[in-house]
């Protein structure tokens, strides 16, 4: 039997990307199989992803509708799924839910070449490259969730007006343009509308959450307790709940659930806003300030750390925080050992190795001041060391109290 003959590039740099030893064609989700030549022209994504990531999973259906409307307006754009799965019948799964071109599962050397030249480090990954195979952008990811459609073809031209047209709405950002809608002012408590207007002149959360997100159920009862603590000292404090569920049944189980306010199921603010904010994730809390700007996209994290303490989410207020954050920290211990690890923990500081972190023993944000295990990395808050500490104090009063009792035949 003779060897294949290689495949000749004939059109293009983009061609060699995505031709094989021995193939010249790329397949559809139908199972069709699509002659790469027949791309020629066009600006093409090349999208990194895998099933078995949640992050992938959510971006796809994202992904898929900006390509379905850049379709309908005759836009010269196609996408190639490069998978990560790891078996046919995933990719086969998950490919189903895409309306694009994707290299052969079979073919790992494309894919692997593929990964390696644009140097992909994670996914879901939308690496942008014209018609000659040259990258426009490796960013696509951040700029479908932050332009959506708009950012079609993807040049940096095009970036810049849409960076500059943020800009400007960012500048003129008010907590009405935010909310309301030409057909619609209020937002929803319950059954009843409250104006949009109310809520001008107080520090409002937009809380970006899901019936179906884990992280977003531990979170809502956290965010809970801070909003009544603020509301109980009578401080201008508002959330606004805008729902990601995937049905009404959902959305109405995060309402029953939430003391505040919330945009209507479905309404046509969501999207933009997910845009607007560059929402990438959820729970996600977007603090806007009493003149209707921006305080931070950080909420969630800072209701983490700080609980009610980080109202009004100011660089001032953390400021303050962090300075008696400082202070506290001199009257704790330099190491401590419990229960928890099996290494002595050290007290580091941000500039001495406490950076940010997740909380092995709550599983929450952390920064700056920590107890770290130097040698396994393993890092809990102050806070945590010292209800650590506390519970072991409790566990030995109670013990030594059993023991009382047996001794006395009590």
């Amino acid at each position: 039997m003779e060897a294949a003959s290689p495949i000749i590039n004939r059109t293009g740099s983009y061609y060699n990307l995505l031709i094989s030893f021995t193939r010249d064609f790329l397949i559809s989700s139908s199972g069709a199989q699509v002659k790469v030549e027949e791309l020629e022209g066009r600006t093409i994504g090349l999208y990194f992803s895998a099933n078995w990531f949640s992050q992938c999973q959510t971006f796809t259906p994202i992904l898929a509708d900006i390509y379905n409307q850049l379709k309908e307006q005759g836009s010269n754009f196609e996408i190639v799924f490069v998978s990560s799965d790891e078996d046919q019948i995933s990719f086969d799964n998950f490919y189903k839910t895409m309306p694009w071109l994707a290299i052969p599962f079979s073919d790992l050397q494309s894919k692997k070449s593929l990964t390696q030249k644009f140097q992909i480090e994670g996914i879901p990954s939308l690496v942008i490259v014209d018609e000659f195979g040259e990258p426009i952008q490796t960013e696509g990811v951040e700029l479908i969730y932050r332009y959506g459609v708009q950012a079609f073809p993807f040049t940096s031209v095009r970036i810049a007006e849409l960076e500059s047209e943020e800009k400007a709405n960012q500048a003129s950002q008010t907590i009405e343009k935010l909310l309301s809608t030409h057909a619609r002012d209020y937002v929803i408590s319950k059954n009843e509308q409250v104006p949009v207007a109310r809520l001008v002149g107080k520090t409002v959360g937009l809380y970006f959450s899901a019936s179906w997100c884990p992280p977003c159920v531990k979170f809502t009862p956290r965010l809970a307790s801070v909003y009544n603590s603020l509301r109980d000292k009578k401080l201008d404090f508002e959330i606004v709940f805008i729902s990601l569920d995937r049905d009404e049944e959902g959305y109405l189980s995060c309402c029953e659930s939430m003391p505040w306010l919330a945009l209507p199921y479905g309404d046509e603010m969501v999207k933009v806003l997910l845009r607007y904010f560059n929402v990438q994730a959820i729970p996600s809390l977007i603090i806007i300030g009493p003149d209707g700007k921006t305080v931070t996209k950080e909420g969630r994290n800072l209701i983490n750390l700080h609980l009610d303490m980080a109202y009004p989410f100011t660089e001032a207020q953390l400021l303050s925080i962090q300075e008696k954050i400082d202070e506290e920290a001199k009257s704790y211990p330099k190491a401590i050992s419990h229960s928890g690890h099996k290494h002595e923990l050290s007290l580091v500081s941000a500039s001495s190795g406490g950076g940010p972190f997740i909380c092995c023993k709550c599983d929450e944000q952390g920064s700056g001041w920590a107890y770290q295990c130097i040698e396994c990395g393993y890092e809990i808050h102050l806070k945590c060391a010292q209800q650590v500490d506390e519970d072991e104090q409790v566990k030995e009063e109670a013990n030594t109290a059993n023991s009382y009792c047996a001794c006395n035949g009590k």
